[in-house]
């Protein structure tokens, strides 16, 4: 099943980059969200695009928004990709591809890697935009003027 704009996100538990467990019921109903799937750590378009959010994050944060990235790269993966680029805001791990499942973030190539998938979820937990695209920069764009129109 395919999430749609107007579809409530479905709640979903992962590990973060300290093997903490996040439960993002813990963020319905008290922020909008930023989930972006993409295909892998350390690669190019995808470094660039997890600077890109690094970049802007102070804008999402003054805006009320949480951002989280979510690829099915390990803990150990993640935990290295947000040193060596020092990135402020939550990358889950979703090797299992449970959470992709829930998005309806089918697999991409070759049925191994996500789709480079941004949604952004209103306060409410409802899903306000989707974008699908691989061209990574327009990602944080579209995010940003999503969560600007949530707040005006």
């Amino acid at each position: 099943m395919e999430l749609k704009v107007g579809d409530k996100i479905p709640n979903f538990k992962a590990k973060d980059i300290n093997g903490s467990d996040f439960d993002s019921q813990n963020l319905v109903g008290q922020k909008s969200i930023v989930i972006y799937f993409y295909p892998k750590d350390n690669t190019p378009i995808c470094t660039a695009e997890a600077c890109s959010f690094r970049d802007q994050y102070e804008d999402f944060k003054d805006l009320g928004a949480e951002v989280i990235g979510i690829s099915n790269d390990s803990i150990d993966s993640h935990q290295k990709f947000a040193k060596q680029y020092q990135l402020p805001f939550i990358l889950l791990s979703d090797t299992d591809k449970k959470i992709s499942k829930l998005f309806g973030v089918s697999s991409g190539l070759f049925g191994i890697l996500h789709r480079r998938v941004t949604f952004v979820i209103d306060k409410n937990g409802v899903v306000q935009m989707i974008f699908d695209s691989m061209l990574a920069p327009k990602h944080i764009s579209k995010a940003l003027e999503t969560i600007k129109r949530l707040v005006a």
